[in-house]
């Protein structure tokens, strides 16, 4: 027998029974009974604005799917350009399929040089780097009018390529003017994660030449920041894209709600925490402050996740691989000691708060070198494939503009008095 759910409305006694399909019920089906009655979700946490293929995320048992494959078997065994691959096109490449994809990118990582020095050089010095990654993919739409064009699938993937391969280029030539740094540029002998730190690192020195495992750490953090549902900045790239904007503003508007605090700046308020709190002897006391509601614990807990997050465990591996490379953080200690006195206090099981992706990527980055303001920008990175897809299979869809409605609140109707009457 199917599922479904019979609701009646008291006020008319008239009754329907509305289908269970795959998890959800159609609020179409509703509003047929219901009439001009609007279903409230501020935030949106129990409304599906709409189905999708592309990533499986199971908060109640910490499970993460790309296309149907474990988070944790990408990360061991795939790349990013690999996954941007499945996320985009549904299936994992054969090897000619990867060869080709993988040129194509590495022959479209360079940005026109009048673009670089006319808009991007006009930013401030201190300009932060994710407003100017903001500003420059936007403007990207300007050098591309033909992206407008995006019911033609294979101009459609000729702008994600572009995308996908400038947007480290954009991104580490923003982190060098900030820094006052010359602009370093694309090495077509590299691959897309090394290229990306020559971009962002390299002096002088002929050819860049970067540890294979700081390298391989930089793609595994790609992988694992590359898709994770509709989040705040993936339902912001579907409802732009909703208006059949070009990808390049999609990809802008996405980029612009990452940039708040509550979305892409977690795992720097997780390393300011970790200064805060400097040393073993000051673990007990924060701890103590956080269950009294005067801090918070940043890291921990999920909108989603309510057991421990798939991608903390692989980064947290990950992070004493990076160590052991770039020496011993003091930070990482603190971090090790803090996660083992919460996950042994009933305070945070009960809560069920556990450590997220945030709690270790930051110290990865600190140390490799990134500063602080760029970890926002390194997640953009990752998710730019992410942001892609949805956009993709938003248009395959045939999806309508996103138009949410709205419950009233405002004033009664009242007429108009004169301002010198009032």
């Amino acid at each position: 027998m199917p599922e479904s759910i019979t609701i009646i409305d008291n006020r008319t006694n008239e009754s329907v029974e509305i289908p269970i399909v795959q998890g959800g019920v159609a609020a179409s089906q509703w509003s047929a009974l219901l009439g001009n009655i609007w279903f409230l979700d501020p935030s949106f946490n129990t409304t599906a604005a709409t189905t999708s293929a592309i990533s499986e995320v199971d908060g109640e048992n910490g499970i993460l799917r790309y296309r149907g494959y474990p988070i944790e078997q990408l990360a061991e065994h795939s790349t990013y350009l690999e996954v941007a691959y499945l996320l985009l096109r549904g299936e994992l490449p054969s090897a000619n399929e990867y060869e080709t994809w993988v040129h194509d990118i590495t022959h479209h990582t360079f940005i026109h040089e009048r673009f670089r020095k006319r808009f991007m050089e006009s930013f401030l010095h201190d300009a932060h780097p994710m407003g100017m990654f903001v500003s420059t993919i936007a403007a990207l739409s300007t050098f591309y009018p033909e992206a407008k064009d995006i019911e033609d699938p294979d101009n459609r993937m000729h702008q994600i390529v572009r995308l996908i391969a400038k947007v480290p280029t954009v991104a580490a030539a923003g982190a060098r003017f900030n820094s006052g740094l010359p602009f370093v540029y694309p090495d077509n002998n590299l691959d897309f994660t090394t290229n990306f730190l020559s971009m962002m690192f390299k002096i002088a020195e002929p050819t860049y030449e970067c540890h294979p495992i700081l390298s391989r750490a930089l793609d595994l953090l790609l992988i694992t920041h590359a898709e994770h549902g509709q989040n705040c900045s993936t339902s912001a790239a579907r409802v732009v894209g909703s208006a059949l904007t070009n990808p390049y503003s999609v990809i802008a508007a996405a980029a612009c709600a990452l940039y708040g605090p509550r979305h892409g700046g977690a795992n720097q308020a997780v390393v300011e925490m970790l200064h805060h709190i400097g040393g073993y002897e000051n673990i007990d006391p924060f701890i103590k402050e956080v269950k009294s509601g005067k801090t918070r614990l940043m890291g921990f807990g999920h909108r989603v996740y309510k057991n421990y997050d798939p991608r903390a465990k692989i980064i947290k591996k990950t992070a004493h691989e990076v160590f052991e490379v770039t020496g011993s953080n003091p930070l990482l200690d603190i971090a090790l000691k803090l996660e083992e006195v919460a996950l042994d206090d009933n305070y945070f099981a009960e809560r069920r708060l556990y450590p997220n992706v945030d709690f270790y990527s930051g110290l990865i980055y600190q140390s490799m070198g990134f500063p602080p303001d760029m970890f926002t920008v390194l997640f953009a990175i990752a998710r730019t494939a992410g942001w892609l897809a949805h956009w993709v299979e938003l248009l395959e869809q045939g999806s309508r503009i996103a138009r949410p409605r709205q419950v009233y609140t405002g004033s009664a109707t009242r007429d108009y008095v004169p301002i010198a009457n009032r």
